[in-house]
């Protein structure tokens, strides 16, 4: 009987090593793929948070980011809902309020954050099958000494006269007016052109070329938010302002015949006589608008280079018309109303002390008016009012006004 025959195979050491490495890398990979559970799944965390697939978070300010905008930090989310959206500022922990919309899509802050303050925001999401995904970033907004903001007149929701232009005062000087001017847009439902000028660097006023029609609408757009006004001020606001034109009102001061003559909506409704400044003291001839009014106020010569003259701590029914210290007010410590100019520069009328009486001239007028109104004088020996010398563009010429717009 044949024997079988035993054969011996001889394997190289090198190949069983490289058989055994292949045999590892194999079990290895069918390992990875039981983890992940498909072989094309990618890992979607991204610098400390984690999205789930399908849900994708972003925070409109960038993590790290020391120039965040004060307007539009907000959080948004796609193939899922937000849960829960939280802000603080640090390192206080001061709690800022916002919304989520009412898909869950968005999240945005009740109100515009402060300048130069840091912020962390962590926002949690689920998608369609319950996995949830966060996000989380820490940013600082743009500081003060790198942002510039303008103050501006009218508020919204005002009513105003048929007179009132809108006035900017930014905090820092401007040097790219063009750009600025250009992202400020003023707009009114009567169809009136309205141009900007610019008084220095600092000041811009709107106005048409005559007064605002009355009951007219007037729309503000403020759109400098990463606007460039000069280097290293970057401006900040985002927003939209409207006010109405209330009656056309305007009052014409005679300086000569000591009268006060009140048109509304091109009728005489009222004569009042008036003292007006002095010879030596005179009132300024032009247009004026009334700028603010305080049923009562104190009027202090000293801080207006009158010295010790006058200190008078309840003048009644005051009305604002220069930034120098023109006023159109009440007098009850008595003056040659409807004979003669005595005051220090200011149109006065018969009024009563503690402004409690609604029969004199001077409360009548007071009542009668709007922040907005003019108030036009004549007769004056004194010179015409600067136009930047409160809100008396005015007195300037069509021509002359749009020579100073940059836009």
């Amino acid at each position: 009987m044949e024997q079988p025959v035993t054969r011996s195979v001889i394997v190289n050491p090198r190949r069983r090593a490289l058989l055994a490495a292949t045999a590892l890398a194999a079990v290895g990979a069918l390992t990875l793929t039981a983890c992940g559970g498909d072989a094309d799944a990618k890992d979607d965390k991204k610098g400390g948070s984690s999205a789930a697939k399908g849900a994708d978070i972003t925070i409109s300010s960038k993590d790290g980011a020391t120039d965040a905008s004060i307007n539009a930090t907000g959080v948004k989310v796609k193939g899922g809902k937000l849960t829960d959206v939280k802000m603080t500022a640090v390192p206080s922990g001061t709690a800022v309020e916002g919304t989520i919309s009412g898909d869950g899509s968005s999240w945005k802050p009740k109100s515009q954050l402060e300048r130069g303050t840091k912020y962390k925001v962590t926002a949690n999401a689920k998608d369609s099958g319950g996995n949830a995904a966060t996000e989380n970033a820490t940013f600082t907004t743009v500081s003060s000494a790198n942002s510039f903001i303008g103050s501006y007149t009218p508020d919204g929701g005002t009513k105003v006269g048929v007179g009132m232009p809108v006035s900017f005062t930014f905090d820092k000087a401007i040097t790219e007016k063009k750009d600025v001017q250009s992202h400020i847009t003023v707009s009114s439902s009567s169809g009136q052109k309205v141009v900007g000028h610019w008084f220095g660097n600092q000041r811009l006023d709107f106005r048409p070329q005559e007064y605002w029609k009355a009951g007219s609408t007037v729309t503000m757009k403020i759109a400098l938010d990463g606007v460039k006004g000069a280097n290293g001020a970057t401006g900040v606001q985002n927003k939209t302002v409207t006010f109405t034109i209330g009656r056309a009102q305007v009052s014409t001061v005679d300086a000569k015949t000591h009268q006060m003559t009140i048109e509304r909506d091109g009728k005489v409704l009222k004569t009042i006589p008036i003292s007006a400044g002095s010879p030596s003291n005179p009132t300024y001839n032009g247009k004026m608008v009334i700028s603010e009014k305080f049923t009562q106020t104190r009027m202090n010569g000293s801080t207006v280079g009158f010295g010790g003259e006058y200190d008078i701590k309840d003048v009644p029914h005051a009305m604002r018309l220069s930034t120098s210290g023109t006023f159109i007010h009440g007098n009850y410590w008595g003056a040659p109303f409807g004979s003669g100019n005595t005051s220090h520069g200011c149109v006065g009328l018969q009024d009563a002390q503690g402004a409690g009486d609604p029969n004199t001239p001077g409360a009548w007028f007071f009542n009668n008016s709007l922040i907005g109104d003019i108030v036009t004088v004549k007769g004056s020996p004194d010179k015409t009012i600067a136009p930047d010398n409160g809100l008396n563009g005015w007195n300037m010429s069509w021509s002359e006004w749009t020579a100073g717009s940059a836009a």
